[in-house]
């Protein structure tokens, strides 16, 4: 079976790309990671990308007149690669339709939070200030809005009393890093469904898709 090509979204750390990196490099993932797309070009994810050998696509968005602008030389990048997969993993960018339409039913995004619950930034601490005693995290397909794809998968975490967003974060990141590569190892199996606003996992749909 031929690994699926994937490209990573990335803007900052880069834990979960590490993490996708880490399960592809040890035939975990069936995909392989051909491109590390960042929008910053100094954030620690690029390091990253380079120390695995992966090739990245880096830009400053204030150099463009328009977010479309940038998403369409992206775009032209992606099919020349023949990117089969999209993986927003901390990228911190909107998307517009430019990549949306394209990608529709192939772009999946990670999220820290149990959505539809606290969509956006700071999903942790807005859990917190909630009081909620469970959150966790969610992979989503990517509609081009806030955080509101259709959900393919969530993984829950307790909040304990004394919780902090220092203390919460390891848990919820640990949380994203193990969802993250089980999520696009369906997905390169052909058993992620996605029919409206539903989504299941389970045997490879339709014909073989061994590739």
């Amino acid at each position: 079976m031929a690994p699926i090509k994937i490209a990573v979204f990335a803007s900052g750390q880069g834990t979960n790309f590490q993490a996708l990196a880490d399960a592809a490099a040890g035939r975990q993932l069936d995909a392989s990671i051909e491109l590390l797309v960042c929008d910053k070009p100094a954030a620690p994810v690029v390091e990253r990308a380079r120390r695995a050998g992966i090739d990245t696509w880096l830009f400053t968005p204030k150099e463009y007149p328009s977010r479309e602008a940038y998403e369409t030389l992206i775009l032209e990048e992606l099919q020349r690669r023949g990117i089969e997969l999209i993986v927003l993993a901390g990228y911190m960018r909107i998307i517009t339709d430019v990549l949306v339409q394209p990608y529709y039913g192939r772009m999946v995004n990670i999220h820290p939070a149990l959505l539809p619950a606290f969509p956006g930034v700071n999903g942790i601490r807005q859990a917190l200030e909630y009081g909620v005693k469970v959150t966790g995290v969610t992979v989503h397909y990517v509609d081009g809005g806030m955080d509101s794809g259709p959900i393919i998968a969530q993984r829950a975490v307790e909040v304990a009393d004394d919780d902090t967003e220092e203390s919460l974060a390891p848990r919820i990141h640990a949380a994203e890093q193990a969802l993250l590569p089980w999520v696009v190892q369906q997905i390169a199996h052909g058993r992620a469904a996605l029919e409206g606003r539903h989504v299941t996992i389970g045997a490879a749909i339709g014909a073989d898709k061994s590739r």
